[in-house]
């Protein structure tokens, strides 16, 4: 590989195209056709062709999920299959790696070509599809372009801003799911020998309120459940999770449940295709028949917020049974592991079905459809996702999900147990291998050890509070790993002021995205390898590890030749600026970066779970991280797993507004934007668009297509609107909107977070839609 100072050499394919395709007006049709199947073959086959990728996306597609030396997919956290299927892979998988593949590049002519005031002004779509990028770019504020440098200057620029600051806590350290647990490990390493414990990451975002509840409850702040529980449970219920978008593989577990006969129950505001039914590509005969299976077994759509008040209900309605069933109950259980059943009793018993059906937004006989199905079932898993999370009582919800394991003791037996479902690879990964605003001591205690560091020990800035810092110029220097935190976070206007108020940010990336655009006084663009790409160092082809939604931690090795020969990996980059700002640190950075089974070696010793690491890792399939709760020890202040007993919340809307949640279109990944078109709802070219009622609609004078303004009103009463967005008529219950973020993040103050998590409350604005 060349010498990662070399000049750059603009590849000579570099013709960037300056947008999007062109696209046709605005459309919604209603879908009926079955998620996955011939749909998901077309939309993948127009995509490589699009991205030119004739050879290289079929090759990556029969490699991406397999244990024989390919590499793992850098799209959602769903396990790979235990069974070594060879085609177990998706759509939005194929698409995200493909996106990566891009023969397109993003050099130094094309940034002498285009000035940053100029880039600021197009589409998010056009931004990532101008290709990879292929060497570090310093900003240039009098031309206001980015510029080459070499990565020697832009190690020390990073380290010498470092080291000036009068306090390590005015640096940040923002993470992505992307991020292997190699580097992960190098990073918390490197913002904790500087002395900050500022660690924020996607997590804030996402699952902070699952975990606090499992650690609150069970003493882990991770499921309990693998793979292979699904594949033997007798009831799944799936709470505000969209599957085929969002964990699209997770449609091979659903459409095997129904056929060997398990309940399946779909909870979410909205009907998605993946409650309905599927097609599993890799089943050719059904693909070839056009045969389709049932991904459900029952439908319930509660409000938006009122999943607390249906497992509630469904928690009385067992309770109830009680009485005359005495195996409704595991008494045993409850009484040799649990504590705090008694109280809980007593609130299902003091809460009144007339609350829980105004709640929930369900009548009583649907709330007790969906306990029949539990009380029937020996084992039973639910699963969730951000639907349930981003809410004000998400943590409340997420251990109301626990009490009704609790009741009939699914926990720490085969088939059963809480299965939160991570919508990033390794954003399990990252909090495994620490990265954690809140660390706890015995974690920083065995870091002390393994390391031979002095940790700091007072708790650091997550998303929110990191971001709210950097508005009052009390954080001034902001690295991220991977991701587009520009977009990503809440009140874009806010966070956008705060990102420029920086006096460095550091962006750690494969594509050009929005948060190189919005940057501090000085700004770095620091190009990596994608997981697709071999990683060459001094010891040979380096491997990374991951960890997905169950716990499993395996390889993954990539395939292809970078784009670039002056990209470097991920660790080494962190290696890169821990070392210019650290230059007196004992540990041992260039060392680790020649052989990564050293970083391992390191990590087995300072993480608990990931002992005899290099061995393990390379047993097939890998392995899974203890779960002690699985075991049926619970690490809680009181030895058991604990009950909780919140209030429920109220979650209906005010006279005259709607609770909107944010939430991803099908062609879509996290803020990337393949294009504007959301097969599974049946919308093409249109992203500025918000789902309602239908007699939402009919009752302010919206007809389908009307433009609207949409205003949010924050805690604090002020508001934020977005004008000129168009009505989508959908089955949502009254008093229900959606829409799509990145684009409503403006709608979500940076305020408006839950007490109990800290996450911004993307799933539950309070807004009024009005005839523009």
């Amino acid at each position: 590989m060349s010498s990662p100072d070399d000049p750059q050499q603009e590849p000579a394919r570099d013709e960037p195209a300056v947008g999007p395709d062109p696209v046709g007006p605005p459309q919604f049709a209603p879908y009926h056709h079955p998620a996955a199947g011939w749909g998901a073959a077309k939309s993948v086959t127009r995509f490589l062709v699009k991205e030119g990728a004739y050879v290289d996306g079929p090759r990556a597609i029969m490699r991406m999920n397999h244990e024989s030396g390919g590499f793992d997919c850098p799209g959602c956290a769903w396990p790979d299959d235990t069974k070594g299927l060879h085609l177990d892979i998706c759509e939005n998988g194929i698409k995200h790696v493909t996106w990566e593949m891009t023969r397109k590049r993003v050099g130094r002519d094309f940034f002498a070509a285009h000035s940053v005031t100029e880039l600021s002004g197009w589409s998010d779509f056009a931004l990532e599809d101008q290709g990879r990028l292929t060497g570090p770019m310093v900003y240039d504020a009098g031309s206001d372009h980015y510029v080459p440098i070499s990565w020697k200057d832009a190690f020390e620029l990073v380290g010498r801003t470092l080291r000036e600051l009068d306090d390590p806590n005015r640096a940040a350290f923002y993470t992505s799911g992307r991020l292997g647990n190699e580097a992960t490990f190098l990073y918390q390493l490197m913002a904790r020998e500087l002395g900050t414990n500022n660690l924020p990451d996607c997590s804030n975002m996402c699952h902070e309120a699952s975990g606090r509840a499992l650690q609150a409850s069970l003493g882990t702040g991770k499921g309990t459940v693998d793979l292979k529980d699904w594949e033997v449970t007798d009831a799944l219920f799936i709470m505000g999770v969209n599957a085929a978008s969002n964990a699209p593989r997770m449609l091979t577990a659903l459409a095997d449940a129904h056929r060997r006969g398990a309940q399946i129950v779909h909870i979410n505001p909205l009907i998605e295709a993946a409650a309905t039914r599927t097609i599993v590509p890799h089943e050719f005969v059904d693909m070839a028949l056009f045969k389709s299976t049932k991904t459900s077994t029952l439908n319930l759509q509660p409000r938006i917020g009122g999943d607390m008040a249906l497992v509630r209900g469904m928690a009385k309605a067992i309770l109830e049974q009680a009485t005359a069933d005495p195996q409704a109950l595991d008494r045993q259980f409850i009484e040799r592991h649990t504590t705090g059943f008694e109280a809980y009793r007593a609130l299902c018993g003091a809460t009144p079905w007339e609350e829980i059906e105004r709640q929930s937004g369900l009548g009583r006989a649907e709330v007790l459809k969906a306990a029949r199905v539990y009380r029937d079932a020996d084992r039973s898993i639910v699963s969730w996702c951000l639907g349930v999370t981003q809410h004000e009582h998400g943590v409340d919800t997420v251990r109301e999900i626990v009490n009704l394991l609790l009741l009939r003791g699914n926990l720490g037996r085969e088939g059963a147990g809480p299965s939160p479902v991570r919508g990033h690879s390794n954003v399990q990964g990252n909090r495994a291998c620490g990265i954690d605003h809140r660390p706890s001591p015995e974690f920083l205690d065995r870091l002390a050890e393994a390391c031979g560091i002095d940790p700091p020990r007072a708790h650091g800035l997550d998303t929110v509070s990191a971001v709210e810092a950097m508005r009052r110029g009390e954080v001034t220097v902001f690295v991220a790993m991977g991701g587009n935190f520009a977009l990503a976070a809440p009140d874009t206007p806010y966070t956008y002021e705060a990102l420029r108020g920086c006096e460095l940010t550091v962006q750690v990336s494969t594509k050009l995205n929005r948060s190189h655009l919005v940057h501090g006084r000085q700004a770095l663009i620091l190009p990596c390898l994608g997981r697709t790409e071999k990683d060459h160092q001094r010891g040979g082809v380096q491997s990374t590890s991951v960890e997905d939604s169950m716990s499993m931690v395996h390889l993954s090795v990539g395939m292809k030749r970078p784009a670039s020969p002056h990209l470097l990996s991920e660790p080494a980059i962190v290696a890169g600026m821990a070392r210019a700002a650290l230059p007196d640190s004992g540990t041992p950075w260039e060392w680790y970066i020649e052989d990564y089974d050293r970083i391992r070696d390191t990590m087995s010793r300072a993480l608990d779970g990931f002992e005899d690491f290099n061995r393990r890792v390379r047993l097939p399939l890998g392995f899974r991280i203890k779960q002690p709760a699985r075991e049926l020890v619970f690490l809680t202040p009181s030895g058991r797993a604990e009950f909780s007993t919140a209030p429920l919340p109220d979650v209906v809307p005010a006279p005259g507004t709607l609770a909107l949640g944010t939430m991803r279109s099908h062609d879509q990944w996290n803020t990337t934007i393949y294009s504007d078109n959301d097969r599974y709802r049946g919308v093409r070219n249109l992203r500025t668009l918000v789902f309602l009622n239908t007699d939402d609609m009919r009752e302010r004078g919206i007809a389908e297509l009307d433009p609207v303004d949409i205003t949010s009103t924050a805690k604090d009463g002020s508001t934020r609107t977005l004008n000129g967005y168009l009505a989508i008529p959908y089955d949502i219950p009254r008093g229900c909107a959606a829409g799509y973020m990145p684009e409503m993040n403006v709608l979500c103050a940076i305020g408006d977070y839950s007490t109990q998590s800290d996450q911004p409350i993307m799933k539950h604005l309070k807004v009024t839609v009005t005839k523009a």
